[in-house]
């Protein structure tokens, strides 16, 4: 019996061939893998002495070969293919153990084009393929993490599991290939251009459960490296659940909105408090004013360094996620002394270009939202003062992370009422503005005003400034309404659903 071995990444390979040389089978062994596997020690046959060609084009041709791919793909037993097999003088090659060229690995080095392509693997592909197909009789190995379960195996299990052995290995590789080769896909390519989606990820984790307990779930990175959560980093606490994950990646990219230190505190995918402050501190006790009802059990992010202050305040509620891009040394040692707190780090602004949603037998795509305002038109006899366009733009970067339909109402760079999620406007007005009490001064709703009601409940609540997009037909009524009210309000030209 043979293996072929032909590996970039060399980890765990002698114990592999240990296996394969007190098996009594022959390994077979190309370019750098030959030459390792020969300083250890090992008997190993060249490939050029099976194929009877030497390797061409620096390296780039010397597994595409038939006494190669015959060995590889030969049906055992089918009476033909022993025939042609014993004729050609082809011999079997019953293992195979191949990992790529790290085309993804490299990607994050910025090589030039040239130097990139280079990292786009042919023969170890190939023969991949050949031999996952033929899994009834070959044994294929693209993991390490595969080689001990294999050994294994190999030497207790039946022949009814070796062969649903080989079936999930052969799988492996098709799983593998399919990544493989939409990342290179996406390199070469602009989205537009795509036919068939390519959004490679590799499984981090099964999660406990997702979003209840019945259901189960797992975690992806993106191969490419890109986004925000890859650099994410669990300092302490419990392991993160599929609802942390889903919570984090909003309140992160709220928080990264802002150049000011910022704090939102988020509940069930949704802010419940956002606040600016000249310090951490500042704005983590504004974030907590804001609503500190619904930031009990939440997620807290900041874009800035939490000091040993801001821990000792978060220290006396129940949190779930605090997340934040650095802790000092006194802060990190604080709220790692409450076991269950999870303690993230996170390096990185938000990257992505798209988004996904899976639907059942569809997937949305579509690029993130990204953009601010189109315009900032003042449609009202009063205008905004400068202090004014500053809380109007908050409460507008708020408004893009609340669920459709979105109200935010603000005052002094906090947050007083988040209404979302809400059938209708109004609802979801008259929730924000009896939470704010009557403190707020401005409101910002992601979708034009298509009736006055909004404007007039807001001027009973104490508003003096709206920002909204424009764009309804009947815009003049509520333009109207506030100059009858003495209320300023800005067009944006630029919406912000969220569903």
């Amino acid at each position: 019996m043979r293996a072929l071995i032909s590996v970039y990444d060399k980890t765990g390979l002698p114990k592999l061939a240990d296996f394969f040389k007190e098996e009594g089978i022959e390994m077979i062994s190309t370019g750098g893998t030959y030459t390792y596997l020969t300083q250890l020690g090992y008997a190993v046959t060249k490939v050029e002495e099976v194929t009877g060609a030497k390797e061409l084009l620096k390296g780039r041709v010397k597994t595409l070969h038939p006494r190669i791919h015959g060995g590889l793909l030969y049906r055992r037993g089918v009476q033909e293919d022993e025939a042609e097999m014993l004729l050609e003088g082809i011999e079997a090659i019953d293992f195979l153990c191949v990992n790529l060229y790290p085309f993804t690995e490299e990607l994050k080095k910025n090589h030039s084009l040239e130097e990139q392509v280079e990292f786009i693997d042919i023969g170890g592909p190939t023969m991949l393929r050949a031999a996952a197909k033929n899994f009834a009789h070959v044994y294929t190995l693209c993991h390490q993490r595969d080689y001990e379960p294999f050994m294994t195996l190999y030497r207790t299990g039946s022949e009814e599991a070796k062969l649903a052995f080989r079936k999930t290995l052969a799988g492996h590789v098709f799983n593998l290939m399919g990544a493989y080769d939409s990342t290179i896909a996406s390199y070469l390519l602009p989205e537009e251009d795509h036919r068939y989606l390519s959004s490679p990820y590799e499984k981090v984790t099964t999660l406990r459960y997702g979003e209840n307990p019945h259901q189960k779930a797992s975690l992806y990175r993106a191969l490419d490296g890109q986004g925000a959560l890859t650099s994410l980093e669990i300092l302490g606490g419990k392991e993160l659940s599929y609802n942390n994950y889903k919570d984090l990646d909003i309140a992160w990219k709220v928080v990264q909105e802002f150049d000011e230190p910022c704090c939102c505190a988020l509940k069930h995918n949704t802010p419940c408090g956002v606040a600016l402050g000249k310090d951490d501190l500042e704005a983590y006790g504004k974030a907590y004013e804001a609503d500190p009802i619904s930031i009990f059990g939440g997620v807290v992010a900041l874009n800035c360094e939490v000091t040993l202050p801001t821990a000792e305040a978060m220290a006396k509620i129940f949190l779930e996620v605090v997340m934040a891009p650095s802790f000092t040394t006194e802060a990190l040692a604080l709220l790692q002394e409450k076991k269950n707190l999870r303690i993230l780090q996170c390096t990185r602004p938000p990257e992505r270009a798209n988004s996904m949603v899976s639907l059942d037998g569809l997937l949305l795509l579509q690029e993130e939202d990204r953009d601010l305002l189109s315009t900032r038109q003042v449609v009202t006899k009063i205008a905004p003062s400068e202090e004014d366009l500053e809380e109007l733009l908050f409460a507008w970067k708020v408004v893009k992370y609340v669920k459709s339909n979105a109200i935010v109402v603000t005052n002094n760079k906090q947050t007083l009422g988040i209404g979302g999620g809400q059938v209708n406007r109004i609802d979801a007005a008259t929730y924000a503005l009896e939470k704010a009490q009557g403190r707020a001064l401005y409101l910002a709703s992601d979708a034009f005003f298509p009736f006055q009601d909004v404007v007039e409940a807001a001027a009973k609540g104490g508003i003096h400034a709206i920002i909204q997009p424009g764009g309804s037909l009947r815009d003049q009524a509520s333009i109207d309404a506030c100059d009858e009210q003495g209320l300023a309000m800005m067009f944006t030209s630029m919406r912000h659903f969220k569903h």
